[in-house]
């Protein structure tokens, strides 16, 4: 099941700011700066500016940040935020701020035609990943991460920045080619969830001009406006006053200062500038309800958003009352995760949040996704957990629990500081120029944090939740099916829920903490008995008593974090299929509860404070442990570890709730025309092989607690073929104790297993399968060969080159050349094991009418590299970014540990990484035009299609 985000949020954020994830990046936490006197915060004092990143306004009023920071070294991030979006276009312009972002890549001054593309992916660019753009209702933000080592690519990212930002050249031929790719980009994105939002969107934005001003614009506009109307736009929005460079990365900032003065100061300033209208939403004190429904949809869900003024953080006040914000958020959601994980869950889903709506408002947003037939339960658990808090506030020992977990990433935040991704702060002076937002350095974060957070109490949390949980400017959405439509309550009935709610005799939340301690009793130490240097990646390999291997590669990429990785062979491919259901759960279902004394609730109040988290896993050829810690969480995460292999447990009421559920979600799939097209592509592939084929309510009555756990521990029951693979800022000394005392001290079997061949492999001979469903009129199209492969390093890279080169020519063809897409590429994959096999996949959506000539177009690209192979042009590229790509990874902690469990599952050499690029010097364009004849093979080419409904007869 996808995770669904609040409908305020599922449906504003692809148009507004990205959503930041991190801890240390969030608004609420990370973007301020305070006043220190004596050791204690003036609350009415202004939060100043981070003083370590140079800041001005030139004449023009163009305005500038730039920093320097070294994560990742050699490389430097640059934004061109513009406070221009949808909002801003009149009725005849609906669509041309996004348009106008699409055609800053179709010719600039110093980059014609798709030049900018081209040369930037020369240097290693990547497009979409690296250079990208996006278009929100009130601004248009572009984005150009490059290397800072090359002095001439440097010069010329600027530029790029210099062009977008007033130069675009906005040729007609260009325009009218990019009405078609616009237009695919609008068709992707029609659907249920598309058709609901046209009507429930006006509701939600109480009438104001947001809900008439999407980004991606109306078909009419988009095919048909006049490219003077766009020409104007273009001048009267894109000029210096509304315009901010952002530059963070490994550079000097006094030289990155003179260069943006001298290549900004001539921006054409307007005698009389267009006004640039603030636009909002009004409050307008009354409550709303809407009921929508499509046949399409799959799940039914409610939201109630109460809406709020939006509260600027300005001073240390407002910094500390977006701290309770969160607190109370963590805390409510905390209590929400229990009822989910209960035997009978009340609903499939659900959360509160306090946070920022859009139009200077925020808002208190509760959703659940409902269990099917049970709206009114899932709705009035929502209310009643709501009611709880306004009327018995939060427990003590709930609020402790919080309040250590913010001063745990409060201390974690700032142990990074020296490796904060340059993101991090883009991300942060972005909000600073386009929403007034506060900007903290790392150690007035940290200082303010560790001052404010001691003085919170519960009481003024609890009244933050009663500020904002009122009955007033309350919305009431309901997303349904089709068939629930007859079932769903009328707006009187909701409000009886709310006043049935408020009289029930609620009682105080009981917060059950344990003071056992996680294991029932202490291991008994083991040894190391063998030590191997690999010296050239820095790693080196123990050998324990009781056979268990660790590989172990300290690193300093990281201050404090520490990777771990467990794998064993067998998984549930040595099950018979009569026992796979209860196999393919078991880790889940393990991973769900809790360990040795504590259950599952218990564990997750345990754990509260401590960066250290294990999860199980069973998959088809393996089985294991992933997670990570720090240093002061070790103890706890080799606890874990012990933990899972000695006394797991699986909960009745986990069992139950997460059967259950996933019971319930099976009710409305077949609606989905994404799901009964990949069912039917499943099917021609492996039949109903019950190990692919997506499974039911029959399959999953299958699934036994009892064999469940008999299945795991069997997995689990011998260590001694285990590989355990560590991570991070640890050294051999550091980890010694541990391997000791807990890894070695794991049960030993001697056994010799590997993991069994289950001969389910796609048929020889292709085929096409055309599926018909959706109301839509629009088709997905996926081409797809699998075959038998040559498994080596050699192989591998030129299968890699095959992909990009692909991929290169395909977007070219299907989108540039033939406006027929939005997004279009090649994808390979190849396996070793349980034999060698490969499998190329290209993927798009395109028009009804246009689907069988672009697959045409992209089997013509298959024979030309087949004939041709590639330009060697398009091998530069994949060259230059393997290597640009490289450098970043092999100081990402994450890469290493996947080189390693890589080669070792493999049986492979964990040093290959240190000759792939002698490796990538020799691929030619020769060798990937013999792995093109070699793999793309017509015959075994299958075409999966989906098509709309047929017409009724």
């Amino acid at each position: 099941m996808k995770i669904l985000k609040p409908l305020a949020l599922a449906f504003l954020l692809p148009f507004t700011a990205e959503v930041a994830t991190a801890y240390e990046s969030s608004p609420l936490i990370s973007e301020a700066k305070v006043i220190l006197q004596k050791d204690s915060l003036r609350w009415d004092a202004k939060l100043p500016f981070d003083s370590e990143v140079k800041t001005g306004k030139l004449k023009n009023g163009f305005t500038y940040y730039i920093r320097k920071n070294v994560e990742p070294e050699k490389r430097v991030t640059m934004y061109l935020a513009v406070k221009v979006g949808s909002i801003l276009e009149t009725d005849k312009e609906q669509g041309l701020a996004h348009f106008l972002e699409h055609m800053n890549f179709n010719g600039l001054k110093h980059f014609p035609k798709n030049e900018l593309v081209n040369y930037l992916q020369k240097a290693g660019v990547r497009f979409g990943s690296d250079l990208n753009a996006y278009t929100g209702f009130d601004e248009t933000v572009y984005q150009l991460p490059i290397p800072s080592d090359d002095p001439e690519l440097l010069k010329n990212g600027l530029q790029v920045m210099r062009d977008w930002a007033q130069d675009a050249m906005l040729e007609d031929s260009e325009i009218n080619k990019e009405r078609g790719i616009i237009m695919e980009e609008m068709r992707g994105g029609r659907g249920a969830m598309q058709r609901m939002r046209d009507q429930f969107f006006k509701v939600l934005m109480n009438g104001s001009r947001y809900a008439n001003r999407l980004p991606i614009g109306t078909e009419e506009v988009v095919m048909k406006f006049d490219p003077k109307l766009i020409r104007q736009f273009h001048q009267d929005w894109y000029r210096p006053d509304l315009q901010s460079i952002i530059i963070v990365g490994d550079v000097d900032p006094a030289q990155m200062e003179s260069e943006v003065k001298r290549l900004f100061s001539d921006m054409r300033v307007s005698n009389k500038p267009k006004e640039r209208p603030k636009y909002k939403i009004d409050l307008i004190n009354k409550n709303q309800f809407i009921k929508v429904t499509d046949p399409e949809m799959t799940y039914t869900i409610g939201q109630v958003i109460i809406k709020h003024p939006e509260d600027k953080i300005n001073t240390v006040g407002d910094y500390r009352r977006s701290l309770m914000k969160s607190l109370y958020n963590q805390m409510i959601n905390a209590r929400l995760g229990e009822l989910s994980q209960s035997a009978n869950p009340p609903f499939l889903q659900g959360s509160i949040d306090i946070s920022d709506f859009i139009g200077d408002l925020e808002n208190l947003s509760a959703y659940f996704v409902s269990k099917p037939g049970q709206f009114e339960e899932g709705f009035k658990t929502l209310v009643r957990e709501l009611d709880r808090v306004d009327k018995f506030g939060f427990t003590e020992t709930e609020f402790q629990r919080a309040i250590t977990a913010f001063n745990k990433n409060n201390e974690t935040a700032y142990t990074e500081r020296s490796k904060k991704k340059s993101d991090n702060y883009v991300n942060t002076y972005l909000d600073h120029f386009l929403n007034d937002g506060p900007a903290l350095s790392n150690e007035d974060r940290y200082q303010i944090n560790k001052q404010l957070l001691p003085g919170l109490t519960r009481k003024e949390v609890e009244a933050i939740g009663q500020k904002y949980y009122v009955d007033s400017n309350r919305d009431v959405v309901i997303l349904a099916p089709d068939a629930e439509k007859d079932k769903l309550p009328d707006e009187q009935t909701v409000n009886s829920w709310f006043a049935d709610v408020d009289k029930e005799q609620l009682t105080v939340y009981d917060d059950k903490v344990s003071d056992l301690p996680m294991l029932s009793k202490e291991p008994v130490k083991g040894t190391i008995t063998s030590e191997k240097s690999i010296d050239k990646i820095a790693t080196k390999e123990f050998v324990l008593s009781n056979g268990v291997k660790v590989v172990l590669k300290p690193t300093t990429f990281k201050n404090d974090e520490i990777l771990i990785n467990a794998v064993s062979p067998g998984g549930t491919s040595l099950y018979p299929d009569a026992d796979y259901m209860s196999a393919s759960f078991a880790g889940n279902l393990i991973n769900s509860s809790g360990i040795g004394q504590l259950n599952t609730f218990e564990l997750q109040k345990y754990l509260t404070g401590k960066n250290a988290n294990i999860s199980p896993f069973i998959s088809e050829r393996s089985e294991g442990l992933s997670g990570s810690s720090d240093k002061e969480g070790l103890k706890t995460a080799f606890e874990m570890i012990y933990g899972y292999f000695t006394e797991p447990r699986i909960e009745n009421d986990v069992f139950q709730g997460i059967i259950s559920k996933q019971v319930d979600m099976l009710a409305n799939r077949e609606n989905d025309p994404n799901f009964v097209y990949s069912k039917a592509t499943i099917n021609a592939l492996y039949g109903d092989n019950i190990r692919r084929t997506p499974y039911g309510k029959a399959e999953l009555e299958k699934v036994s607690q009892e064999r469940a756990l008999e299945i795991y521990k069997d997995r689990f029951s011998d260590a001694s073929d285990f590989t355990f693979f560590i991570v991070g800022s640890v050294t051999e000394e550091e980890i010694k104790p541990y391997l000791e005392n807990y890894l070695a001290a794991l049960p030993s079997k001697g056994r010799k297993e590997a993991s069994k061949d289950l001969g389910i492999y796609e048929p020889a001979k292709g085929k096409e399968v055309v599926v018909n469903k959706g109301k839509e009129a629009k088709a997905n199209v996926r081409l797809s060969i699998y075959g038998d492969y040559t498994y080596n390093d050699v192989e591998n890279i030129n299968m890699d080159a095959l992909e990009k080169v692909l991929s290169t020519r395909l977007l070219e063809r299907l989108r540039e050349e033939e406006s027929g897409v939005y997004g279009t590429g090649a994808r390979v994959g190849y396996s070793k094991n349980p034999k060698p096999r490969y499998s190329v996949h290209v993927s798009f959506g395109t028009s009804v009418d246009k689907y069988q000539s672009l697959i045409n177009s992209a089997l013509d690209e298959f024979k030309k590299i087949k004939a041709n192979g590639p330009s060697q042009t398009d091998l530069d590229k994949f060259k230059i970014e393997e290597q640009r790509q490289l450098e970043l990874s092999l100081k990402e902690n994450g890469f290493w540990v996947n080189q390693l469990v890589t080669a070792y599952q493999l049986g492979e050499d964990p040093t290959y990484i240190t000759r792939y690029l002698q490796d990538l010097d020799k691929v030619t364009v020769k060798s990937v035009k013999d792995a093109a004849n070699k793999y793309l093979k017509e015959d075994r080419l299958f075409k999966f299609i989906l098509l709309p409904d047929a017409p009724a007869k």
